[in-house]
């Protein structure tokens, strides 16, 4: 038997703030603040209130084949590889009083990390004053934008929901020309709405999650990213009161086209299918209950997008011990 809430959420809040920038032509530099299956098992449930901390690792690899072009830091690549070694630091607090008969909780997420991206061509770069070259390579240790969360959340028996915004604050380490930037330097907003069915009689977890990331533009570059509109869903089954495993799917569909003075490579929109698996594991430290989550999911169906590999491993824990519960724990039997 085991609190379901408070020790089954805390992937979850890993997951709200610790929000991810993964390549996706469409968008300057090949970044998005969305990132497939992000939202997953439990995505609709805010848990007790307390404090919470979890470190989000993303390895991506990834490549842009068959001569497309991409545009990163004023220069116009094609035949692009991108790796990604990244984490994602998160404390998120859930408030002790309610707002609007809901939950509500605000996090902060840091990334930092070390991208990897080569092109094969270099075509253009004239805010760099380079001419047409081969073989262009980069990778350097980077911090990426802060990004803040804002959630609220409601019960009704086995059904939960909650409404969100995070914003990508561009205050991270971007350097105009590199090709290794965590950094978008442009603000970014992201609104979504998530929601849970789960059954503590069978261990059967529904989740789904949709939004809309806003681009702003970057000042550096003139170029300004279209919006898109995205889509998480997740079916996840508990094996025993520690383990649970599920499948992922998550979509992208960029719903309006890049622009900008500093846009060079046209009105480009990127589009995406994404699916895999997860599997978590609840073990308890110290008498803190710590949640530990794989994830793995390949994209499919691709345009005008490198095509890769998504995995995410993420460890979450309350801070200062186990958070009183609200309410009575949603308790499973197994």
């Amino acid at each position: 038997m085991i609190k379901r809430r408070h020790e089954a959420c805390l992937g979850f809040l890993g997951l709200i703030c610790g929000l991810a920038s993964v390549p996706a032509l469409g968008t300057e530099g090949g970044a998005s603040l969305y990132l497939p299956g992000l939202r997953g098992p439990l995505a609709g449930i805010v848990p007790p209130p307390g404090f919470y901390f979890s470190n989000d690792f993303l390895a991506y690899s990834g490549e842009l084949s068959g001569g497309r072009r991409i545009q990163i830091g004023g220069a116009v690549l094609a035949d692009v590889e991108v790796e990604i070694r990244a984490d994602f630091l998160t404390a998120t607090w859930v408030f002790p009083l309610e707002a609007l008969g809901g939950r509500m909780a605000i996090g902060a997420s840091l990334p930092l990390g070390v991208p990897r991206v080569s092109a094969g061509v270099l075509i253009e770069a004239p805010r760099l004053g380079r001419a047409f070259a081969f073989s262009q390579r980069d990778a350097s240790f980077v911090l990426g934008d802060p990004v803040v969360t804002g959630i609220l959340g409601w019960d009704a028996g086995k059904f939960h929901w909650s409404l969100g915004a995070s914003v990508s604050v561009p205050a991270g380490g971007y350097e105009e020309g590199e090709l290794s930037n965590l950094a978008f330097n442009r603000w970014v907003g992201d609104l979504f709405a998530a929601a849970t069915w789960f059954d503590p009689e069978t261990g059967l977890d529904l989740s789904g999650a949709v939004g809309l990331e806003i681009n702003g533009e970057n000042p550096d570059t003139d170029y300004r990213s279209g919006n898109a509109f995205h889509l998480d869903l997740a079916i996840t089954k508990n094996l025993t009161k520690e383990l649970s495993v599920g499948v992922l799917a998550g979509y992208y569909d960029q719903v309006s086209e890049d622009r900008g003075e500093g846009n060079r490579i046209g009105p480009f929109k990127g589009r995406v299918t994404a699916v895999g698996a997860s599997a978590t594991y609840n073990v308890t430290v110290a008498g803190t209950p710590v949640t530990t989550r794989l994830k793995v999911l390949r994209e499919v169906d691709v345009e005008n997008r490198p095509q890769g590999t998504i995995g995410l491993f993420t460890v979450a824990f309350p801070l200062g011990g186990p958070a009183p519960p609200a309410q009575e724990p949603i308790r499973a039997r197994y």
